[in-house]
């Protein structure tokens, strides 16, 4: 089913989502790699602040090639999002409430989701010149020592997402992949 949501959202509208549902994100959106949610995590860890709240926010796992003259943001593909597990929990129970990237999560990330209400969204890989045209703008909020990883602040206009696991804990990838083998056999 298509959907359409503006970002930040309410728990409430992600618990409407399903599994499979095509959604369009517009409004404000926050990037961060492996680098950015490494320190998130530890200042979070020593009980010192970070420097967005993450309160019904998404981030986006993304390190943008840089823009070319007239563009706001170059190539803008998701990132593994697999790479971020071992931090997510953490920031999960800070608010955030959605996740974009690609490939599986964890076990214990797909329970943090279930229990903090929070949906992780599927970009398609390999797709991100096309990605970008749906961003009208990108501004370097915080961490800007870390070149491509530092935390920005995108703006996102009809921004093509897939639910791949829902606030209940529903993974298309696993439901997929039975539906395919259940019409497999009708062949």
């Amino acid at each position: 089913m298509e959907k359409h949501l503006e970002v930040p959202v309410k728990e409430m509208e992600l618990k409407n989502l399903e599994s499979g549902d095509y959604v369009y994100l517009t409004g404000v959106i926050y990037t961060a790699r492996d680098a950015a949610h490494k320190r998130m995590f530890d200042s979070l860890k020593e009980g010192k602040s970070i420097p967005v709240d993450l309160q019904d926010q998404f981030v986006y796992y993304l390190g943008p090639t840089p823009a070319r003259e007239g563009q706001v943001i170059g190539s803008a593909g998701p990132t593994t999002s697999s790479r971020m597990d071992k931090y997510t929990p953490l920031l999960l129970g800070k608010g955030l409430k959605g996740m974009i990237g690609k490939g599986k999560r964890s076990k214990e990330v797909i329970q943090s989701m279930v229990k903090n209400g929070a949906v992780y969204f599927a970009a398609v890989g390999g797709a991100g010149a096309l990605l970008s045209k749906c961003i009208k703008k990108s501004e370097v909020i915080a961490y800007d020592d870390l070149g491509t990883e530092a935390i920005r602040r995108l703006e996102v206009e009809n921004f093509p997402v897939i639910v791949v696991i829902d606030s209940k804990g529903h993974n298309l990838y696993e439901t997929a992949v039975d539906e395919f083998q259940k019409n497999a056999g009708k062949n």
